[in-house]
């Protein structure tokens, strides 16, 4: 495990089965429960993955999720993705070439307690003359 300013990323075992998921989500789960959690998971060590492997990804993405954190999988292999294609859940993960490039997205994001000086839209023009009918 490697922890890179807030991001934790982690290198998932060759083999994601009800076993091996079962012994990386302990390993994982107290990290998930930390207040905005981001972590990457990086799957270049993955061989073979089943649907208990893909169930632990989705628990972990949920997890993240609930405390306002996020998921994201790095180097996945080709046989892993086709899995996650063919249970139609890759679109719900953000799937970088490297776990660096996955660390870089989460960095273009402002801190949490930043307050925006500035609304994050633009006011349109002439809608200030409007009346309500």
């Amino acid at each position: 495990m490697q922890t890179r300013c807030p991001v934790i990323v982690m290198e998932l075992p060759e083999t994601l089965n009800h076993v091996e998921s079962e012994h990386f989500l302990n390993e994982l789960q107290p990290l998930l429960e930390d207040d905005r959690p981001c972590v990457v998971l990086d799957c270049s060590s993955v061989k073979s993955m089943d649907s208990a492997g893909v169930e632990m990804l989705l628990h972990c993405l949920q997890e993240a999720m609930k405390r306002d954190g996020d998921l994201k999988l790095a180097a996945v292999p080709a046989s892993s993705a086709v899995i996650l294609e063919l249970m139609r859940v890759d679109r719900l993960f953000e799937v970088f070439d490297t776990a660096e490039e996955a660390v870089r997205s989460f960095q273009i994001f402002a801190p949490a307690g930043i307050a925006q000086s500035q609304p994050w839209y633009a006011p349109a023009q002439g809608l200030t003359d409007l009346k309500v009918a």
